[in-house]
């Protein structure tokens, strides 16, 4: 980890689609002291488009500029700027950021990336090739196995799959991909985490967990199987989701593996809606993002909840912490 003479993680923080709400849940975010302290910040985004959002705020937040430290990209015309509005080249700029983020870690100058709101629609207007963060960020760093997990306390959601149909989960399901995801949660659990012996429940597919094949076979033929494989490292399952999540809600299980989206995402949001996290597991630096989009809706009026931005930088830096103290920890 490189550190300053506080001993305080580096975390990149880009800045998202700039007509979003990223830079004004940075700017809110930064604004508070405790916040600051947890550590050394570099935001990567447009010094003009962030004014522009202090102004919005009322003028409190322009101090930050000189405590924070900017690599301006000046990637974003200003002079037909507009808030909450779908550009390709806000599109490509928010790309950029992310790049640069990158290019931080890849230095050695950055610890960890904490990423703001990108809107998928302009950035694919701009090129851009990927579903979003997580793909492009495994893609960049050579990872050839990862994990959305959405943090949210008491929570912790893994996806097998994650942006496709639901007609077509099944058929995407793998004994193979269901036990990558266990075991990328596995080493998160431990070394991100600090958790030592965590505890994994799995959840079915089917109502009833299949009812022994009534329901459906993919809890015999393909979950059950990628779950033995675990036994021993406190991975149970399959079990049907409105009792897993009863089970995590009290903070028995450390995570549940989901199968699909909104299998995760709405219980997780019902209990933490502006808290919760995303997580992209199994890359070679953390990063975190706010679970939730660029809400163009109320982009520019001084509106938007910091909560899950605040969640995810605390949370990037807690996980920065752990994984260097168990750097040598054995993998699964």
């Amino acid at each position: 980890m490189r550190t300053s003479l506080s001993n305080k993680p580096v975390l990149a923080l880009t800045m998202g689609d700039p007509s979003g709400v990223g830079p004004e849940i940075i700017l809110k975010s930064l604004a508070k002291a405790s916040v600051r302290r947890a550590a050394n910040f570099i935001i990567v985004g447009d010094a003009k488009v962030l004014r522009k959002n202090a102004r919005c705020l009322g003028g409190s937040h322009k101090p930050l500029f000189k405590k924070i430290q900017l690599i301006a990209l000046k990637n974003v015309s200003t002079a037909a700027f507009s808030f909450g509005k779908e550009k390709a080249s806000y599109g490509r700029a928010s790309v950029q950021y992310i790049r640069k983020a990158y290019e931080l870690i890849r230095a050695g100058i950055a610890d960890c990336i904490v990423t703001a709101p990108i809107n998928k629609s302009a950035a694919t207007k701009a090129g851009f090739g990927f579903p979003g963060h997580t793909e492009f960020l495994a893609g960049i760093s050579g990872a050839k196995k990862f994990v959305m997990m959405l943090v949210g306390d008491p929570l912790r959601v893994s996806l097998v799959t994650r942006h496709i149909p639901i007609n077509s989960v099944s058929r995407r399901l793998s004994i193979r991909n269901i036990a990558d995801t266990i075991a990328i949660t596995l080493n998160a659990l431990r070394i991100d985490f600090n958790i030592a012996k965590p505890r994994i429940g799995v959840c079915a597919l089917n109502p009833h967990s299949g009812e022994g094949g009534i329901f459906g076979t993919e809890e015999v033929k393909i979950i059950a199987p990628a779950v033995r494989k675990f036994r021993k490292a406190g991975v149970y399952g399959p079990v049907p989701a409105d009792a897993l999540f009863y089970d995590a809600y009290r903070k028995k299980n450390d995570a549940v593996i989901c199968l699909y989206h909104d299998q995760g995402l709405i219980p997780l949001k019902m209990v933490a809606r502006n808290r919760g996290v995303n997580v992209t597991l199994g890359l070679p630096f953390v990063r975190t993002s706010p679970d939730h989009g660029t809400a163009f809706d109320i982009a520019g009026k001084g509106k938007a909840d910091p909560g899950s931005m605040e969640a995810a930088i605390k949370l990037a830096v807690s996980m920065a912490r752990n994984r260097k103290i168990n750097a040598d920890k054995k993998r699964y």
